[in-house]
């Protein structure tokens, strides 16, 4: 999607996804101890700033100038710093590399991009370190609760096998749930969850 559509998306004052974090990925970080975090396509910062108040120095990306002004509207809120950029996939570069856990929650783009993205990953991570991930499943299609339209945008247990093969798979399954994060991820919802890790 473009950049027009987000900024248009977030320009309002609503918070369209929430607030609170990912369910899934408040789960994972609790089992954590705080370091070093990246957040893709982080959009309006719910996830990051989350982070960032459990002690995760955060870094955090996204194309949209109006996602980045909430972000940082919502960490000065939470009293909270991070370190946040404007930038697309293909030109992303990070400032703190390596990282302790790399946070792909909703971060939907079209396979290609994606694919390319996903195999920086390992030369960004610490040894030892996580990639958490939730996304939308192919099987989302069809239904209203969020996420795009087009099957090459989503990801199906094979694809992710797939590309995150350099990596220590810990937990992957693609699961039925009922979505509570703002207007639009509402409802009974089909995703993707993984925790995986880079061989210390």
């Amino acid at each position: 999607m473009k950049k027009d559509f987000w900024n248009e998306r977030y320009s309002i004052e609503e918070f369209i996804y929430g607030t609170k974090p990912n369910e899934f990925l408040a789960e994972q970080l609790r089992e954590l101890k705080p370091g070093k975090a990246l957040f893709v396509a982080e959009g309006e910062g719910r996830n990051a700033i989350y982070a960032a108040t459990k002690g995760w120095q955060v870094e955090a990306f996204d194309y949209s100038e109006e996602g980045k002004k909430k972000a940082e509207y919502l960490a000065q809120n939470h009293q909270v710093n991070i370190d946040y950029k404007v930038t697309t996939y293909d030109d992303f570069e990070p400032k703190n590399a390596p990282f302790d856990a790399i946070v792909l929650i909703f971060n939907h783009t079209d396979s290609l991009t994606r694919k390319a993205f996903n195999a920086k990953l390992k030369d960004w991570l610490k040894p030892g370190g996580f990639i958490i991930m939730e996304q939308f499943s192919k099987n989302q299609i069809g239904l209203d609760s969020g996420g795009p339209k087009s099957e090459d945008f989503l990801l199906d247990l094979a694809s992710a096998k797939e590309e995150f093969s350099d990596f220590i798979i810990d937990y992957l399954s693609e699961e039925q749930t009922v979505l509570d994060e703002g207007k639009y991820h509402s409802g009974k919802a089909y995703v993707l969850r993984m925790l995986a890790h880079k061989e210390s």
